[in-house]
């Protein structure tokens, strides 16, 4: 008990100070000594820093304000920002318009329950809460998206155009697995797999499609967690390089060479922005999604969702989230050309070729900004502002056997536990916010416990990630994904239904986690649940 009081008066005192020092004057924390179980218990119980952390524990605790953003005074802007993402986007309500014409979702908060992870379904279905599925469909001898659908593959549109894919035609089933060992440890304990099984009619695309429809793919992409995203922004560039030259030199497993050449990295592997590029064109490390395509946070995630997702365009987004193949069928479609003029008559040229104008409407790149700049600063404040959930019941001694175990095992290596963020002088691709933009929180010199190393790596399982290449899921608040989100589903594509699945997931053949999961299957019953119980304590 004595221990207990000391470290919450411990805590209480580093949120004290965090409350009266400038951000801008502080100093980086240095690492606490693993074996002064004291010192890490109050420095990892503050998962996302002193300004980084929240300690809600209820269904809310994925949706708090950072304490950065209570001092810089953005609470109000924070609190306009969520609107939009718990909102549901319509095509003329405005501040909440621009819905289409063809879109992913109609909300951010339909694909990431209670800002968290997306939860696992039993079919694709655009309106079914909590559904944070995105399509992959990909030419399998390639590993290359299909040309004739986005990225991010769409399902529905508004009138008069069609969906891009009819989801009557999209087939989910989840199967069992049975691995090496028959899902069974040595002591006889038994446990369950499942892996989903994606398919696509070929009928069910609306625009012909680019490749032969037999060299298709299918695979589930879940969302992800928002909170915390802000500080991942502000961990430094430098650092992240630093930590695929550790694992380079270390030679333990291969790192993607599309990332990483093997001494620095692969030219283009760097986020550039694309036509979007700073005029100095300088690259930043990739650090956001499971297939590693996005950074800074600036023109990550949520920046890039708040329009392709649902197509919302803003004044540095002034297309739409579309396919050319799409637009020359919808143009050439008699159904759309009939009733065009009835819902875009401003689209009408002198000519009135109306094949024309709807081409140009859908393709056009100036298009008129349907979200403000000021209420798109505000969401970025929210997203960039979300706290991380603090860790809990660190000084339980089950839970320090497991931390112990996690690091013995060998898991620490690709869930690297901390890092520290650097000066966060942020920069934005889209040129939109300025270098350190005064209008976003920051995060300056923080010791915060993500539990990633923002590296990708191969886990061989069957259907996996499209290129098999995917990046070490941040740790931090995942316990809490049942109160906050009505589930525990874990992994890319949630194949996963609780912590314990999800470990076994690790231990295909060829696996770069291989090694550890075969220790874990040796450990007591009683130590894998601790090793289950620290997981889900930070």
């Amino acid at each position: 008990m004595k221990t207990k009081l000391t470290t919450l008066a411990l805590l209480a005192a580093a949120l004290l100070a965090a409350c009266n020092n400038d951000p801008e004057e502080k100093q980086p924390s240095p690492q606490p000594d693993p074996s002064d179980t004291l010192a890490w218990l109050q420095t990892e119980t503050l998962a996302g820093g002193e300004l980084g952390t929240t300690f809600n524990q209820s269904a809310s605790a994925y949706e708090d304000p950072a304490p950065a953003v209570v001092q810089a005074g953005m609470v109000n802007a924070f609190k306009y920002g969520e609107f939009f993402f718990e909102h549901t986007v319509t095509q003329n309500n405005k501040p909440f318009n621009g819905l289409g014409p063809v879109y992913v979702r109609n909300s951010c908060e339909g694909c990431h329950p209670g800002y968290g992870h997306g939860r696992r379904m039993e079919r694709y279905n655009a309106d079914d809460w909590g559904n944070g599925y995105l399509l992959v469909v990909y030419d399998r001898t390639n590993d290359k998206y299909e040309t004739s659908v986005t990225g991010m593959p769409q399902t529905r549109a508004v009138a008069p155009f069609a969906n891009p894919i009819e989801e009557s035609g999209i087939h989910l089933s989840w199967l069992p697995y049975v691995d090496e060992w028959g899902n069974r440890f040595p002591d006889g304990e038994t446990y369950e797999l499942i892996y989903p099984e994606l398919t696509i009619d070929e009928d069910a695309f609306y625009a012909p499609l680019g490749v032969p429809y037999g060299n298709l793919a299918f695979r589930l992409e879940s969302t992800i967690g928002i909170y915390g995203t802000g500080l991942i922004d502000a961990i430094p560039d430098d650092s992240l390089k630093a930590q695929y030259q550790k694992e380079s030199a270390d030679g333990y497993f291969d790192l993607n060479p599309a990332i990483w050449s093997g001494s620095d990295w692969t030219p283009g592997s760097g986020y550039y922005g694309g036509s979007e590029t700073k005029p100095t064109g300088s690259g930043h490390p990739k650090r956001y999604t499971y297939a590693l395509t996005r950074g800074p946070l600036q023109d990550a995630p949520g920046s890039n969702a708040i329009w392709n997702i649902t197509n919302v365009t803003r004044s540095n987004k002034r297309a739409h989230y579309i396919t050319r193949a799409y637009a020359l069928k919808s143009s050439q479609d008699p159904a759309v050309q009939a009733r065009f003029y009835d819902y875009f008559p401003e689209w009408r040229s002198d000519t009135t070729d109306v094949e024309h104008d709807i081409y140009n409407y859908l393709m056009s790149t100036n298009l008129p900004a349907e979200m403000s700049d000021d209420d798109y600063v505000n969401f970025m404040v929210w997203h960039r502002g979300l706290a991380v959930p603090a860790a809990r019941n660190l000084a339980d001694p089950t839970v320090q056997r497991g931390r112990k175990l996690f690091r013995e095992l060998g898991c620490a290596y690709c869930h690297r536990p901390s890092w520290t963020t650097g000066n966060d002088l942020f920069t934005d691709p889209t040129n939109f916010f300025q270098d350190g933009d005064s209008r976003l929180p920051r995060f300056p010199y923080q010791t915060i416990w993500p539990y990633s190393d923002f590296v990708q790596h191969r886990l061989n399982m069957p259907n996996d990630i499209r290129t098999g290449w995917c990046r070490t899921t941040p740790l931090w608040g995942r316990g809490l994904a049942q109160i906050c989100s009505g589930h525990s589903d874990r992994l890319h594509d949630c194949r996963a239904r609780n912590t314990l699945e999800a470990i076994m997931w690790h231990g295909c053949q060829g696996s770069d986690a291989r090694y550890s999961l075969e220790q874990f299957r040796k450990l007591s019953k009683a130590d894998r649940d601790a090793v289950v119980k620290f997981i889900d304590a930070i």
